[in-house]
């Protein structure tokens, strides 16, 4: 991006946080496979930047919102503060505070912090806007009925976009059969629509200096606070402290460790959308287990 883009964005900075416009030095940061990412310092203040096409704003500005519906639950999660997003030349962007995160924390507070969040909860499942899921577009129209809002648009949202990828065959009948069923894995348990960072992985997950939890990088929508759960056990668990301190706040429904697998099963399935092959094999273990267990 050239120097008139970066001008344009260090504008925007200053007009927004009401400091006087000065020149900054940008470092990329590393860690995104989706965007650029560069750290702005000027005289009084850094910046977290992050860079996508240009028609890509719709997504930075979802994400500024859902980290704004996440920094309004009462003693949840520290999350960065979003400043502003724009388009310079050919780039969206999204300007946020910086945060030095560190890997290691008070895991308790994480816990207590996740139980805090997801206790803010809306009259039904889903969002006020869609949203993305690493790349993939993610659909949250309003539902009452968890079941239908899981099986049509998550479940069979992502078989659908498999199938245009060429993943069809026992996959999709398969998933079929397990969206039929799905509603065996809730026959006595009613999840509330509580707020989710909705892909809660530890990549997401970190510190900042004082050791309060922070999270980042939300595909925020109203859903059963098992999934984002599930997800923080898919690709490396949060530390055991963590899931310890969540439960003497808001112990979890016995039916959890069945229903895991499922939620984490959405998730597979678009990696397999998006990064292929053994992920789609995968995606059928997964669901072999899980009709087995209804």
């Amino acid at each position: 991006m050239n120097d008139d883009c970066w001008a344009r964005i260090e504008q925007a900075i200053a007009e927004a946080s009401g400091h006087a416009p000065a020149p900054m030095r940008r470092t990329p940061v590393a860690g995104g496979d989706i965007n650029a990412a560069y750290r702005l310092e000027g005289p009084t203040a850094r910046w977290f930047v992050k860079l996508n096409r240009a028609d890509r704003l719709w997504m930075f500005e979802t994400e500024v919102a859902g980290l704004a519906a996440m920094a309004s639950a009462a003693e949840g999660p520290r999350v960065p503060r979003p400043l502003t997003t724009g388009v310079a030349g050919n780039r969206s962007y999204a300007v946020m505070e910086w945060i030095d995160l560190r890997p290691r924390g008070d895991t308790t507070a994480l816990g207590h912090a996740l139980a805090n969040m997801h206790a803010v909860t809306a009259d039904q499942y889903g969002w006020d806007r869609d949203n993305t899921i690493g790349d993939t577009h993610q659909v949250n129209p309003w539902e009452r009925d968890w079941v239908a809002f899981y099986r049509e648009h998550r479940l069979r949202f992502q078989l659908d976009l498999a199938l245009r990828n060429g993943f069809g065959g026992r996959l999709q009948d398969r998933g079929e059969a397990l969206a039929e069923r799905l509603g065996a894995f809730f026959s006595d348990y009613t999840p509330l629509p509580s707020l989710l960072h909705g892909d809660l992985w530890s990549g997401n997950v970190a510190f900042d200096g004082s050791g309060a939890p922070v999270l980042y990088d939300p595909t925020v929508y109203f859903g059963d606070r098992e999934s984002d759960l599930a997800m923080s056990e898919l690709f490396g668990r949060l530390p055991a402290a963590a899931y310890s301190a969540y439960e003497a706040v808001w112990p979890l429904d016995a039916g959890y460790p069945v229903r895991r697998e499922l939620y984490q099963l959405y998730h597979i399935l678009n990696h397999a959308n998006l990064f292929g092959g053994p992920y789609a094999r995968e995606a059928e273990g997964m669901i072999d287990r899980l009709l087995v267990a209804v």
